[in-house]
Parts: structure tokens; C-alpha cells; sequence
């Protein structure tokens, strides 16, 4: 049946500021950007040219007004090869993060997006 996962819809405040956020602070590459009415934009960042998962910057304005109870934050947990070198790289670029957690199941720490979501970046080798 389900064989990837396409999108993940986060619903931003500002479009722009997410998108300066996650490509010029998270290092993302803008895959689409596009006119969605007057008042939005259609936008999706990957972490590559490659990667088919994207991230959908929603304006959050637009979807209170289609849908309100949709609005709710997902829970995002992206991974690296690398947590030492991310994280350092994410704090030189201005990302709020938090505390290492070094656990028997894996490395990981949270960091905030331009508005204050939390995502979780885990190590997996």
C-alpha cells in the first residue's frame, strides 16, 4: 500500500522566515515554490535535490481559516549520520537547540524552528 512518505505539512506563521530558516540555517534545498491565491504561497524544502520526503511550509493563517483543528504541530524526528557535526553546525548557524541526549537507544537533541516548533534530530548509523 504506503511505500514513502511524501510530505510533511508544518504550519508556519511567516512563509519566508520558514524558508530562510530551513535553507539557509538547516541547510535544505527549496524544491518548490509556487503561487497558492492571493494571500499564500505553495512552498516545499527537502533535505536534498534527491530526497523524494519534503517539508510543506503551510501558511498557518490560511489553514486556520480552511480548517482550524488541522493546525496542531506534528511531531518531526529527522536523522543524520553525523549528531556531533550537526549539531554543532546548527548552533554556528543561529538554531536554537537543546542538550545532547546520549541514551542506550540512540543520540539525539531538539531544536526550535523560526517559530518555536520543536523537531527532534536523532543519530542512525
Amino acid at each position: 500500500m504506503i511505500n514513502k512518505i511524501g510530505k510533511v505539512t508544518v504550519y508556519v506563521q511567516d512563509q519566508e522566515q520558514a524558508k530562510d530558516f530551513w535553507v539557509n540555517k538547516m541547510g535544505f534545498v527549496l524544491k518548490v515554490e509556487q503561487p497558492m491565491g492571493p494571500n499564500a504561497k505553495w512552498i516545499e524544502v527537502g533535505p536534498s535535490e534527491d530526497e523524494f520526503t519534503t517539508l510543506v511550509l503551510y501558511a498557518k493563517s490560511v489553514m486556520e481559516q480552511q480548517k482550524p483543528s488541522a493546525v496542531a504541530h506534528p511531531s518531526v524526528l529527522f536523522s543524520t549520520t553525523d549528531i556531533e557535526s550537526a549539531y554543532e553546525k546548527m548552533k554556528q548557524n543561529g538554531v536554537e537547540v537543546d542538550d545532547m541526549l546520549r541514551m542506550p537507544f540512540g543520540t539525539m537533541f531538539s531544536f526550535k524552528d523560526q517559530d518555536g516548533n520543536d523537531y527532534l534530530l536523532r543519530e542512525d548509523k
